[in-house]
């Protein structure tokens, strides 16, 4: 097994250091640096207490974890976050930017969203052509129509 050396930076000692949960997947969860109250229909930023710097040619996945809507209520606005690794100054903290359906509070360390680390996507050359040799599967939405 290979690893990666990722060098992080935590905004102080009281937020719980990244660690896997063993055996069970190989994302890592993100907590809150600190209490985030929010009101129904609020948009707020959820500081994550780290800032790292990626290995050349990664970037981080940032997606809430299963249970975020069901706990709190809270929708991540951009459904994906993608941090790249041009994001790695000592002032380069992560957030995860939450929309509350309900009033609710995050508390400093509750686990809010994971991560995990994907290869950049190669460079890619478009070429035009006339015709797709695939098959033809009917168009958007069209799978399981039978």
């Amino acid at each position: 097994m290979s690893f990666l050396d990722v060098e992080i930076k935590y905004l102080n000692d009281s937020i719980e250091h990244l660690h896997y949960i063993d055996g069970k997947s190989d994302w890592i969860d993100l907590r809150a640096a600190e209490d985030v109250e929010f009101k129904k229909g609020e948009y707020k930023l959820i500081p994550l207490g780290v800032a790292m710097k990626l290995p050349h040619g990664y970037e981080a996945h940032v997606v809430p974890r299963s249970s975020t809507f069901k706990t709190f209520g809270l929708i991540q606005t951009n459904h994906m976050g993608v941090i790249d690794q041009s994001y790695c100054g000592d002032d380069d903290w992560w957030f995860v930017p939450m929309y509350a359906t309900r009033d609710c509070t995050v508390h400093k360390n509750d686990r809010i969203c994971q991560f995990r680390l994907m290869e950049n996507q190669p460079k890619i050359v478009f070429d035009t052509v006339d015709h797709l040799d695939g098959i033809n599967r009917g168009g958007f939405g069209s799978t399981g129509l039978s």
